[in-house]
């Protein structure tokens, strides 16, 4: 036997085996290394509840800057934090998570300035900020305050019946103001009355439904803002005449926005579709779920908004100013020119919708990239209490308040509070499905089983 001729098949068998080995391990590492940096899930639960928000996919793939997540808590409790934190950093090589233990490395913790277990912070560059849980909203929110940096102030007008911002019950505006601080912004009360002039640190103005008139100087300030290049949003109810709940005609503020192309109409919006009350919302309701293609409400494609007591609203021609409708009402709706009525129905002519209750405007100052940006809505409690976090009201308001400081990039879908799914069952619904458990399926099974042995009898 040719004992060169097996040497030498030997040695190539050898490395032909030797070869595969190579290939299998370079394969499973190329595997493993994908599997980390792509890690992919899916989420078959009802309310997405493991899946991260459209703005905060946005913000972690649009990175520009390395961030660093840094969470403090004890070795056993990061699994809490890493379940989230993965699902982020699975988005963006740019974005990296450290878990530290502030009990094994105690001067890292001192030093970050660590107060209690489950402390987070998001880096960028200089900027550190702090999220106050770990929770999609808390960190998305501190990660936009660390990239955006510099102040942005919304100030609300006060001392004509606005909604007022600490008022913690029903319209009171306590929650929008919560919801405006968690995202970059800071906010405080100003009045108009003793000194009709908007103070330099206001990023925007917002007017809040008023119940009285406004002065022509406090008007004037208005005006004088947008036309400067400033930014305002506008919420004006219906002129309702029910007693204690009168709402001025603001004559001036509808002579101004009649000047920038939007005509307030002297009406109350009424949706008839019956959807609304699936909500436990009332007629005077209406929801919203036809949108424009404007940048506020191009996100918003299938979600549901609610206006409480809306007036209808046009859009027109106006010199220097560019207006767009951003939202109506569904054809099941009208206007009702019936505002003295405390139940009000439906009269031949009365306007049918669909019907706009929405519309941003651009005013042109000749300067470059300083144009006036305003927006109007014909309902000022949508953003109420007792009614900002209807399904897509939150997303809205925070995307106007985007629009409005010039920061498109966040406008999105942004995090929704964990969904409770708990079944309520009244005491008669408990009584009906504890006696169809108990009695009535017991019974049909043993009446199918007589019949099934009837027939075979």
């Amino acid at each position: 036997m040719n004992t060169d001729w097996m040497k030498s098949r030997q040695t190539k068998y050898t490395g032909f085996a030797a070869g595969y080995i190579v290939v299998v391990i370079a394969v499973l590492a190329a595997a493993n290394w994908l599997a980390n940096r792509h890690n992919k899930s899916l989420d078959v639960t009802a309310n997405k509840r493991y899946s991260l928000s459209d703005q905060t996919e946005k913000v972690v793939k649009n990175l520009k800057q390395d961030v660093k997540v840094t969470y403090f808590d004890r070795t056993e409790n990061f699994a809490r934090g890493k379940d989230l934190l993965d699902r982020y950093d699975n988005l963006s090589t740019k974005f990296s998570v450290e878990y530290v233990d502030p009990y094994k490395k105690p001067q890292v913790a001192r030093q970050a300035g660590v107060k209690t277990e489950g402390s987070l912070f998001v880096e960028i560059g200089t900027r550190r900020e702090e999220a106050k849980s770990v929770t999609e909203e808390e960190v998305t929110g501190a990660l936009i305050r660390a990239m955006k940096g510099g102040e942005r102030r919304v100030c609300f007008v006060q001392g004509s019946g606005e909604h007022s911002l600490d008022e913690t019950q029903g319209s009171g505006y306590s929650q929008a103001k919560d919801l405006l601080e968690k995202n970059n912004y800071k906010t405080q009360a100003i009045s108009l009355l003793e000194k009709p002039e908007v103070p330099k640190e206001c990023t925007i103005v917002v007017v809040g439904g008023p119940r009285f008139d406004y002065t022509a100087p406090a008007v004037q300030a208005l005006k004088t803002l947008v036309e400067a290049g400033g930014r305002l949003l506008l919420m004006l109810d219906p002129p309702l005449k029910l007693g204690k709940g009168d709402v001025s005609e603001n004559p001036e503020l509808s002579k101004l926005l009649d000047g920038w192309g939007v005509a307030l109409n002297k009406d109350i919006v009424v949706d008839m579709s019956g959807v609304g009350q699936l909500f436990g919302l009332s007629e005077v309701v209406p929801l919203v779920t036809g949108y424009e293609s404007h940048a506020i409400v191009r996100e918003m494609r299938e979600t549901a908004t609610a206006f409480p007591l809306a007036r209808s609203l046009d859009t027109k021609q106006a010199d220097k100013v560019t207006t767009e409708k951003l939202f109506s009402t569904s054809k099941n709706s009208f206007a009702s020119g019936n505002l003295t009525a405390a139940e009000i129905k439906q009269a031949a002519n009365d306007k049918k919708g669909p019907l706009h209750i929405g519309a941003a405007g651009t005013y042109n100052t000749g300067k470059e990239n300083n144009n006036g940006r305003f927006v109007v809505v014909g309902s000022s409690g949508w953003i109420g209490n007792n009614i900002l976090r209807f399904n897509g009201n939150r997303d809205l308001f925070l995307n106007m308040a985007n629009w409005l400081s010039a920061d498109e990039d966040l406008i999105a879908i942004r995090p929704k509070d964990p969904e409770d799914r708990r079944l309520s069952l009244s005491r008669a619904q408990m009584l009906f499905v504890r006696g169809f458990s108990q009695f009535l399926l017991p019974l049909l099974v043993i009446a199918m089983g007589i019949s099934v042995w009837w027939k075979r009898r």
